[in-house]
């Protein structure tokens, strides 16, 4: 669809807007065909126009529908909007979150739905107009601006339980199946705290059957940090692809026909259920926040509280396997060492290894039992032996006791596959340095 840029109309505000409220909103999904992005970013804007006069922004086109029955059409942007579908205005208003922050609109963004009915074959016309708040123009005049909002389609869809015996049969029948599982804006967002890891809806149903008719099963999560995965041993694979951005598709396409590899490592540890967490209070009682767990925390917290998750921090598998094979630490005049790590590519392609250096303490004092001080990715041929060079720094042996202080001595060195997965150790004295 064109866009088409207006000044003709200057920035309303929020709240002298003419308008009328808003109706009640219904839910918002980032993975729902009703958030693609219509435009987004002012550095995109045409030339010659200026985001601190800009009046409005329009989309519009012809939709030609493929399929009779119910379309739902969603709109986003912070502030005045109007979908017009078939010679029909079908919202006109201002679209912000409770409270009616322009501003908390970007952490939480908010969406419109809308549902029409339409017949297969026969073009519509479909426009939506956003008017840029005032708020936003006056943003533009110091050093950072945007405009953003989103016109999204989808056709008409079975009821939930036809959906679910749809996806069973069709799994059935088929040599692999994919399944693609992800959280949405209403349950992960950087702008409020989550209350579950459960995926949102009947995701774990659909697993958990898809799984039970075909055992060939691919799970892929697309999230933002950990989420309970109930059916994990009952699949074939997991790929966590976090939040892949527009060439997603193309990347996952590569991953799952093996042209690359899945060469990632978890950078949290994830629990099986929200309730095995060691650290789960983080909400302020009387404007105070205890940090009882002190330097407990990720995967120091489940080590001291002798708890099994679901996947370790670090843990992480691509295409091929691999035997460590030589570990030597030096130590060096700053308080650090140099640690070298010999691995060879014991599999039958090639791949990428992420060697992870953890430290050990002797005497281990108000101290983790072992934690990450660095790592290094390698890569190499089926057979192919390669070393990995890691620098660990002065830093990784200190501790806060009235400002930063080096603990030297000697440490265990680890060269593991993941927290959970110790390889090769050897041991080195750090020098004092203050």
């Amino acid at each position: 669809m064109p866009i088409r840029a207006r000044r003709y109309r200057p920035p309303p505000t929020i709240s002298g807007s003419a308008r009328p409220p808003a109706p009640p909103t219904a839910p918002n999904s980032r993975n729902s065909p009703c958030a693609k992005p219509g435009s987004t970013g002012s550095a995109k804007l045409p030339a010659g126009l200026d985001i601190g006069t800009l009046g409005s922004v329009e989309i519009a086109g012809t939709f030609l529908p493929d399929r009779s029955g119910t379309h739902t059409f969603g709109i986003t942007g912070p502030g005045d909007l109007r979908l017009t579908v078939a010679g029909h205005t079908v919202f006109d208003g201002v679209n912000l979150p409770e409270g009616g922050d322009i501003f908390t609109s970007v952490m939480q963004v908010h969406e419109q739905r809308r549902e029409v009915e339409l017949t297969a074959g026969e073009p519509v016309d479909v426009s939506l107009t956003y008017w840029i708040p005032s708020e936003m123009a006056e943003f533009a005049r110091g050093t950072f601006a945007w405009v953003t909002f989103a016109l999204g389609h989808r056709g008409p869809v079975l009821d939930p339980d036809a959906s679910l015996d749809e996806a069973v049969a069709l799994a059935a029948k088929s040599e692999v199946a994919v399944v693609v599982v992800g959280t949405t804006a209403e349950v992960e967002s950087e702008g409020f705290d989550r209350t579950s890891l459960a995926l949102p809806g009947r995701q774990d149903e659909l697993v958990a059957r898809v799984a039970a008719a075909n055992r060939n099963t691919v799970v892929v999560v697309n999230a933002g940090s950990p989420v309970e995965l109930p059916w994990r041993d009952d699949v074939a694979a997991v790929l966590l692809t976090w939040f892949p951005g527009q060439a997603g598709g193309d990347a996952l396409a590569d991953v799952l026909f093996g042209r690359e590899e899945p060469g990632g490592r978890l950078p949290t540890t994830w629990p099986a259920k929200l309730e095995d967490a060691p650290v789960t209070n983080v909400t302020p009682e009387d404007g105070v926040l205890e940090y009882d767990e002190g330097v407990y925390i990720g995967y120091g917290a489940w080590a001291r509280a002798d708890r099994q998750p679901a996947y370790w921090f670090g843990q992480g598998q691509g295409y091929t396997t691999w035997e460590y094979e030589e570990l030597d630490a030096y130590p060096d005049d700053e308080g650090g060492a140099r640690v070298r790590v010999r691995v060879r590519n014991t599999g039958t392609r090639k791949g990428r290894e992420v060697v992870q250096i953890y430290l050990v303490p002797t005497e281990r004092g108000d101290r983790p039992r072992r934690w990450l001080a660095g790592f290094a990715s390698v890569e190499a041929r089926p057979g192919e032996t390669v070393e990995a060079d890691v620098v660990i720094a002065a830093r990784s042996a200190e501790v806060w006791q009235d400002g930063w202080q080096h603990i030297a001595g000697e440490y265990v060195v680890e060269a593991s596959h993941s927290y959970a997965e110790p390889r090769l150790s050897t041991r080195v004295v750090l020098q004092k340095i203050r």
